[in-house]
């Protein structure tokens, strides 16, 4: 499953309406002089949270009791038939499961929730049928016990029940979703989303990972409906008792969990290829719109060959299907051989779709075929293990895009859109080990966040860099061939790639999965003759601070070492396995700079002495430091002044030495970091200083850019133009305000539509300089919006409106009619991060509709994004007790670990400002004064 994470950057204060909308995010700089930080407020965090883990193991909230499975009848195959109302919003259903009964008992203990079971029966293989005589539903653990009268005997039977559930509108389940049709009509259709534990919703199961099974699905549909599942259709023929339904069989599905398992009935077009591999592929749109399937078709037909290939494993199934589904929570679905997706995720319009969406589309395709072998063929065993699997998807989906696209210069995006956010999360106290031990199914929402996705990416690029690509491979190919159509852990994977490269892969990994956080390295140096001595040290990195208490953890860390005669090449390895070491680099000038961590690929912060920074600077200045590295070099900066090492005036002075930066990607990072300290400084009287050293930072790369593409630029410089003049915009930048209010009026009236890739940027400007008329017409084009992608762009920006009327005004269309279900967070969040008074605004605003927003969501993960985006960017202590005491008296479970690291972004804000706003001002002033 993907969620929609790497484009609305979830750590608080990355919120997306701080960085221009159309970029794909992230962070920034600092510099030499390392001040030392004294007492930050370690000891708030520790009375404030209560809860909150130790520094180490991460423990989750308290949890209560949680009991898997009986293993006393297990599935072989559950034989499915179901009949869904697409008027009513009910279904019916009959299952014929074949099962298993290894020991002796007269109940079996299955998973159903939200299901009324009409009768139960069981036959054992050639015995007589046993009906169940009670049927005992523990809602709360969402089981239900079927009583026999007599024991049911060791051997083969089949159990046979019939059921009967609703189409919910939680976007969960067996659920409904809202389309209109060409002519304009509301009709729905019945669709699934089951990961992590709703398969229990559309039909009873046993609806654990670990237990597969095969499935013979059948649905029985109106007669001018698409019916599709996992498989192909084997056989569609009238229904006796209807004679406007069918009745659609599929094949039997291969040994599968049941999460994987989808049906969608709908009204949809489809472009269709084969992949040269022989594998049907069909892309399913809405009626009319089969040529915004065209992209995803041609990348999924690309991919599937790809990772055919890497793998060396065929793909299992004779087809797969990807489609476009409405009202849809996530970004997307990996169901096997029908993949489900946000219209945003997979349609493309070649008119009006912009560069970051083709992106978008690219890299969720690839994330989801990428689980067709790594979650489908071989699955985790429990959701302990979730991250192998997501954290897998979310590394190898870019291996795949900068196969197919390599013009995308994708790594060096993704150290800003997956590495730094999850270094961002995982300093904080309120992180958690990538593997956290899950029970209940309430808990399983909560580790679908940016560390299961986006550490687990950044520690497997970290891994195949350490074992290199051919071993790496190698041991996949193995892990995949033993364990397909079963299940594994996190350790089956590291032995099979231990035996491949012969490195100690277990004891490394575990270091950066069982423990919460991660290292900064300190670096000092010393030339002898042509050898440069490095004291190299590590020590736990707190948000905070540097940890400084007793017992600190460890890590084993893969070092590599780079110098300026090669800022490409690693000129030394080796694993730092313990607390500090000196190690010596031969054949080094002292006029020569080294580098740590050259690609940015070790999962650590790293704090140069300052001769040390001071030597690289440059590297920055003349590009001869090598894009990804000049990006990560002010990002740890960046960090280090907000965790009080460094001052955040070194940062800014640092930023200025980016004036000559042509890397779309290293610009977005600044860019996100300026909107992070934007955001902070909202909360000061000097605002505007910091909106004017905005734009004279971008005004010279937004002069060279323009306003027009010109002939040979290509998708990143797309991308620059659109996050620049998006940033000058947004500042206040008189230039780009103006031209932005021409071009939106001729856009308006029709007379040159503006480029795709203009419209975040225009549509930010004008609105956030903007006045009722400018939100009345951005309203309108937004009712006029055929493609869900400009609907989602307009919604994005609607915040940036300045008036407390009409920011009000914009928070009720969040809940209005106008906007899906699962697009309303993206409304709220950019009203909270726009101003200071939006901010307010809209946490006023959660609160006063908590109920009807926590029911929409029902506890799952848009909760906890809401949350996020709500209050992450206050920066007042007492706003952090505020929020902590509003979750106390309105519980939601699946949030609380957000709640806690919100609350903890609070405190690190407000100390933030208490610290170095002084500094920032005084240096905001004096940059501007006249020479004496």
């Amino acid at each position: 499953m993907l969620l929609l994470l790497r484009r609305t950057v979830p750590l608080l204060s990355r919120r997306f309406a701080s960085c221009c909308p159309s970029a794909v995010p992230k962070p920034i700089l600092a510099s030499s002089v390392l001040l030392n930080l004294g007492k930050i407020n370690g000891s708030i965090h520790s009375s404030f949270f209560g809860s909150v883990s130790g520094q180490n193991t991460g423990t989750m909230p308290e949890r209560r009791p949680f009991v898997r499975l009986p293993t006393d009848v297990y599935p072989v195959n559950y034989g499915l038939c179901l009949r869904p109302d697409l008027i009513d919003f009910t279904f019916d259903g009959k299952l014929e499961a074949q099962v298993e009964v290894t020991q002796a008992t007269n109940q079996i203990v299955m998973n159903c929730a939200d299901i009324d079971i009409i009768t139960a029966s069981f036959a054992p293989d050639g015995g007589d049928e046993i009906n169940a005589t009670g049927f005992n539903y523990q809602n709360e653990d969402e089981k239900v016990t079927l009583s026999f009268p007599s024991a049911l005997q060791k051997g083969s039977g089949t159990l046979k029940i019939d059921f009967v559930g609703e189409l919910n509108d939680k976007m969960k389940g067996f659920y409904r979703s809202k389309y209109t049709t060409p002519a304009g009509e509301t009709r729905y259709a019945a669709v699934t989303q089951f990961e992590a534990t709703d398969a229990r919703r559309a039909f009873p199961c046993w609806d654990e990972p670990a237990i597969k099974a095969t499935f013979d699905i059948a649905l029985i549909v109106p007669k001018d409906r698409v019916a599709l599942s996992n498989m192909n259709v084997i056989d569609r023929k009238p229904y006796p008792d209807d004679e406007n339904l069918v009745e659609v069989k599929f094949a039997t599905t291969p040994i599968m969990s049941t999460y994987l398992v989808a049906f969608v009935i709908g009204e949809y077009d489809f472009v269709e290829s084969q992949s040269s591999d022989g594998v049907t592929v069909r892309v399913y749109t809405p009626v009319g719109k089969a040529e915004q399937g065209k992209f995803a078709l041609e990348v999924a037909t690309k991919t599937l060959p790809f990772y055919n290939d890497y793998f060396n494993v065929p793909y299992p199934l004779p087809k797969i299907d990807l489609i476009a589904i409405a009202d849809f929570a996530a970004g997307a679905m990996e169901n096997w051989g029908l993949v489900t997706y946000r219209e945003t995720a997979l349609l493309i319009d070649p008119k009006n779709s912009c560069s970051s969406s083709r992106q978008w589309v690219a890299l969720v395709v690839g994330h989801e075929l990428a689980h067709q072998w790594f979650g489908n063929l071989v699955t985790m065993e429990w959701w302990t293990h979730l991250w192998l699997n997501e954290g897998f998807a979310s590394w190898i989906e870019y291996l795949c895009v900068d196969h197919c696209f390599p013009e995308y210069d994708i790594w060096t995006q993704f150290v800003s859109a997956d590495y730094t956010r999850a270094l961002d999360l995982d300093a904080l106290d309120s992180s958690h080990p990538i593997e956290v031990n899950v029970g209940h199914p309430s808990e399983v929402d909560e580790i679908f966040d940016a560390i299961s996705y986006s550490k687990g990416a950044s520690v497997i690029r970290m891994l195949h860099n350490y074992t290199g690509d051919e071993d790496f491979r190698k041991g996949m190919n193995a892990y995949l061939l033993k364990f397909q159509h079963k299940n594994a852990s996190t350790e089956d994977l590291w032995d099979c790639l231990a035996q491949a490269s012969g490195k100690p892969i277990a004891a490394v990994m575990s270091s950066w999965t069982k423990q919460m956080g991660f290292p900064i390295i300190v670096v000092d140096q010393e030339q002898q003759g042509e050898d440069r001595i490095l004291k190299i040290s590590q020590k736990k990195f707190c948000a905070s601070g540097p940890h400084n208490g007793e017992d600190c953890p460890s890590w084993m860390v893969p070092i590599s070492i780079c110098t300026s005669e090669d800022p490409k090449c690693s000129k030394l390895k080796f694993l730092l396995d313990k607390a500090e070491t000196t190690v010596t680099v031969s054949g080094i000038g002292p006029d020569q700079w080294v580098k740590i961590n050259p690609g940015t690929v070790g999962f650590y912060r790293i704090q140069y002495s300052s001769s040390m920074l001071e030597s690289l600077l440059p590297g920055v200045r003349d590009l001869s430091l090598q894009p990804v590295d000049r990006l990560g070099l002010q990002n740890d900066l960046f960090s280090l002044s907000r965790a009080g090492m460094i001052s955040t005036v070194e940062v800014l002075k640092l930023m200025e030495a980016f004036i000559n930066e042509p890397n779309y990607t290293v610009w977005s990072d600044l860019s996100c970091n300026l909107g992070v300290l934007s955001s902070l400084l909202s909360h000061t009287e000097f605002h505007e200083e910091i909106q004017e050293f905005i734009r004279d930072l971008f005004s010279p790369i937004g002069l060279r850019l323009g306003w027009d593409s010109k002939p040979g630029e290509g998708h990143l410089d797309a991308l620059l133009r659109g996050l620049v003049l998006g940033k000058l915009g947004k500042a206040g930048h008189k230039p780009t305000l103006e031209e932005a209010r021409r071009r939106f009026k001729e856009h308006v009236e029709g007379k040159q539509v503006l480029p795709a890739d203009l419209r975040s940027p225009v549509y930010l400007t004008v609105l956030k300089h903007g006045d009722s008329a400018t939100l009345d017409t951005m309203l309108k084009l937004h009712k006029q919006a055929d493609m869900q992608e400009e609907k989602n762009r307009i919604e994005r920006v609607l915040g940036a409106i300045s008036a407390p009327e009409l920011t009000q005004k914009v928070l009720n269309f969040a809940l209005s009619e106008e906007v899906r279900p699962q697009d309303t967070v993206s409304v709220i969040g950019g009203v909270a991060g726009s101003s200071k008074l939006g901010r307010k605004a809209a946490w006023k605003f959660v609160r006063d509709n908590w109920e009807e927003l926590y029911n929409r969501y029902q506890g799952g993960f848009l909760i906890s994004r809401l949350i996020k985006l709500t209050v992450d960017g206050f920066a007042i202590d007492k706003m952090a007790a505020e929020v902590k005491s509003f979750f106390e008296s309105h519980p939601a479970p699946a949030a609380e670990r957000t709640v806690q690291q919100c609350c903890e972004n609070i405190l690190l804000n407000a100390a933030w400002l208490k610290r170095d706003a002084d500094d920032i001002h005084q240096y905001l002033l004096q940059r501007k004064a006249p020479p004496v």
